[in-house]
């Protein structure tokens, strides 16, 4: 990691000075750089012992950098990681610019590989976690969204570059289609996991830790799996409160819904729903040989439903 941090410190510059200084207070904001990692894990895992890993890890981190700017500007976000987002101290226009000329300096890097069906990876599911994003925007302050169309969402929006960056690792050690196979879906487990916790979080965690406020998601009416369970679930009381909530956004009614999705068993729910994700995202290790790089990865699907923040 310290390697790719040399390259995404180098791979940073411009001759631009307002770039370089968003894109730096962005990437330099903290983070728990797990898409780079998982490309660093499934490339150690499988042989491989060049260098391009390093590059490409750096490469996941800037697309996944570039799509929280966009993601803050559209969600008129204020904090993340317990600092001010960069739309909040730089601007939206700057915070927008700035995520583009991260998702370009990926796409030439990505180039410099000379890889194609790198390539192909990395550009489908950038396009894939764009769609992500619309359709999210498009279920905003919807409260007919289930389970399914929701947990569609998340493998477009966040799933997909997990996916991604493990089976780079496979692609990189030139692992049989069936490795790759295996990779893939440990990312895209491992992805759906760790988001079903961010939304249990959203209304378990302490703001300290977690670095955002809690009911975030509610106020920008996003109907997330806690919320969803209450209405199937709940009383028509605490139902017709969510719904409302989702349907008007704001935090006017967030202490009752707070109420609504602890009472109800809703983050049992979700936190099952994620240990169930990462439990098929564990399954899926099992092509790989014994070494400390699987060991890592076993433990890092452990660790995305553990956590707090």
């Amino acid at each position: 990691m310290q390697a790719v941090d040399a390259v995404i410190r180098r791979r940073l510059h411009s001759e631009v000075v307002l770039v370089r200084q968003v894109a730096e207070y962005i990437v330099q904001s903290g983070g728990k750089r797990l898409r780079p990692v998982l490309v660093l894990l499934s490339s150690g895992a499988l042989g491989y012992r060049g260098a391009h890993h390093h590059e490409l890890a750096a490469v996941v981190e800037f697309i996944h950098t570039a799509t929280l700017l966009h993601d803050d500007v559209v969600d008129e976000s204020d904090l993340r990681r317990g600092r001010q987002t960069a739309n909040a101290m730089f601007g939206n226009a700057a915070s927008v610019l700035v995520g583009d000329f991260l998702y370009s300096r990926a796409f030439q890097m990505m180039v410099e590989v000379g890889d194609m069906r790198i390539m192909r990876v990395l550009s489908d599911a950038t396009n894939v976690i764009a769609e992500g994003e619309v359709l999210q925007l498009m279920n905003c302050h919807d409260a007919d969204v289930d389970e399914v169309r929701y947990l569609e969402i998340i493998r477009y929006k966040t799933a997909k570059l997990f996916e991604a960056a493990a089976r780079l690792g496979a692609i990189l050690a030139g692992a049989s289609p069936a490795i790759e196979r295996a990779m893939a879906a440990y990312g895209m487990h491992l992805g759906t996991a760790f988001q079903l916790i961010d939304d249990v979080l959203d209304y378990s965690g302490a703001e300290a830790e977690t670095g955002k406020h809690l009911g975030d998601d509610l106020a920008e009416g996003k109907p997330t799996l806690p919320l969803i369970h209450v209405m199937r679930s709940g009383s028509p009381e605490q139902a017709a409160c969510v719904r409302r909530a989702i349907e008007n956004g704001g935090r006017d009614e967030f202490p009752q819904v707070l109420a609504a999705v602890r009472a109800s068993g809703a983050l049992e729910h979700a936190t099952n729903h994620a240990k169930a994700e990462a439990g098929r995202a564990a399954d899926a290790l099992v092509v790989l040989p014994a070494s400390q790089y699987k060991d890592s990865l076993l433990q890092l699907s452990a660790f995305a439903v553990a956590r707090s923040f």
